[in-house]
């Protein structure tokens, strides 16, 4: 049995930035957390890929546990290896389980495989206990983690962007039957009152909580208030949706809809109702579905680089600035460069991805010498 060091996966991680390793390693991500203890997931993970059907080869290293749930690093004995890993488009670990797919992508802390969110699930007290509604959620979403509960409602989650996807939908819907609810209790009271006056008189007495006060915050004055359908999306795919493919242009003005956008952090909620009074309510139904299963796919074909500015010489950051900016021409259809004042962040297709900080670094070695 071998002894794990404290700190064991952290120092092999480090091992595999600072060394040419990194070359020769992926990311892995969407490991079926809570069905499998950690030997028997780095076990599956090497036997996948090592199998030549999933274009793999010699397994050097598995590093599993590692700071990011269900996220696995595998180094491989030839580089050449790591890259056919990346070309294949899908990878599915197949198990008694079913088949699961997984994210692989070069090795990168960047890449879009985990988001950190804060909660404040306040607004439901008084419809639910709040112990039990997170208790639930981690029923429902085992690949979350969750911080403990504080008193004043507020939680930190950790998981996958479509881990928390889910999360917050479920949140909405719950928000959204909440509103629903009200109004039938609302109907009712107005129906009651029309039918017996002096019995709703009485009923008034009760000291019952008033039904716009049951109501949580979020469903009185958010999304599923104003809006036809409420659609979540990870930031950075939604900024390469819409700035980077006309899909997402072209999809508003077939169906003749429009967009409210509200990014908030690594999140943005893009609220679809239809562009004027009279069009079919299926529409916004129907945007909401192509632009999730579009924006789904990117999620899996999308690698994100960050080069970090902060910290950094002035020389050392106005040779990667210039680097970036001379190669952005090249890549402009492919990629997405947001300059920052601290960092630079590529997003695209990873072999795009790839491509261009091999180039990036190439091109400051040069500009060094």
């Amino acid at each position: 049995m071998t002894k794990r060091r404290p700190g064991g996966a952290l120092a092999s991680v480090l091992n595999v930035k600072e060394s040419k390793a990194s070359e020769r390693t992926v990311v892995v991500a969407g490991l079926p957390v809570g069905l499998f203890n950690d030997q028997s997931l780095i076990t599956l993970v090497k036997r996948h890929f090592q199998d030549i059907k999933n274009e793999g080869g010699v397994v050097e290293n598995v590093i599993y546990p590692t700071r990011t749930r269900g996220v696995a690093y595998v180094t491989f004995k030839e580089k050449k290896v790591a890259e056919n890993i990346i070309k294949k488009k899908k990878h599915y670990l197949a198990e008694k389980v079913g088949p699961i797919q997984l994210t692989v992508s070069h090795f990168s802390e960047k890449v879009l495989i985990s988001v950190n969110a804060v909660l404040d699930l306040s607004v439901f007290r008084g419809q639910f206990l709040l112990e039990s509604l997170v208790r639930d959620l981690k029923k429902k979403i085992p690949s979350l983690c969750f911080s403990p509960l504080e008193q004043n409602g507020i939680i930190s989650v950790q998981g996958s962007f479509l881990a928390i996807k889910k999360l917050k939908e479920s949140l909405l819907f719950k928000a959204s039957s909440l509103l629903e609810k009200n109004r039938s209790y609302i109907s009712e009271g107005e129906k009651s009152s029309r039918q017996s006056p002096r019995r709703n008189l009485r009923r008034s007495n009760n000291s019952l909580p008033s039904p716009r006060s049951s109501v949580p915050e979020t469903a009185r004055h958010g999304e599923t208030a104003r809006c036809g359908e409420t659609l979540v999306l990870d930031t950075d795919v939604f900024l390469y949706l819409k700035k980077k493919s006309s899909f997402y242009e072209s999809t508003l003005k077939k169906f003749h809809v429009l967009c409210q956008e509200r990014v908030e952090g690594e999140i943005t909620t893009i609220c679809i109702k239809n562009a004027r009074d009279g069009l079919q309510p299926n529409n916004e139904k129907l945007v909401k579905e192509h632009i999730e299963r579009y924006s789904h796919a990117l999620h899996f074909e999308l690698r994100k680089e960050t080069f970090e500015l902060e910290g950094k010489e002035k020389g050392k950051r106005g040779n990667i600035k210039l680097a970036c900016e001379q190669l952005s021409s090249r890549y402009h259809q492919k990629l997405l460069i947001n300059f920052y004042k601290t960092h630079i962040d590529i997003i695209g297709p990873s072999s795009d991805v790839y491509s261009f900080k091999k180039e990036v670094m190439k091109f400051i070695r040069q500009t060094v010498r």
